[in-house]
């Protein structure tokens, strides 16, 4: 994947509408899950991402925004969805974690893990 690959499909993630019905930002709205690889290829796409800008100085705004709403819009839409029962899978809370560690690495310039 390269770099321009890697940052159309984060922005399509927080794409919501219905000409993208898959876009991870529009499963959780609708209470459903992430399709089967879905966050790897999204952390995937991070990682080519923070390869590309790693020494780069700033963000164009539609990336940034994209970012902002892998980050936060997940982890607010995890937690209505949690309030009104919806049943996620397991490891999704740390999955949604995880992009959020690679968007802050993105933004710093220093890869980060998890743990």
């Amino acid at each position: 994947m390269n770099y321009e690959t890697a940052r159309k499909f984060l922005i399509d993630q927080t794409i919501t509408t219905e000409e993208n019905p898959d876009a991870l930002l529009m499963r959780l709205k609708q209470g459903k899950p992430p399709v089967p690889g879905q966050i790897t290829s999204i952390l995937l796409a991070s990682k080519v991402v923070f390869s590309y800008l790693e020494n780069t100085t700033s963000l164009d705004r539609e990336l940034a925004y994209a970012l902002y709403q892998l980050t936060i819009k997940t982890q607010q839409l995890f937690t209505a969805g949690r309030k009104v029962g919806v049943d996620w899978p397991p490891l999704l809370k740390e999955d949604l974690l995880r992009i959020a560690i690679a968007s802050e690495s993105i933004f710093s310039g220093n890869w980060q893990n998890l743990h």
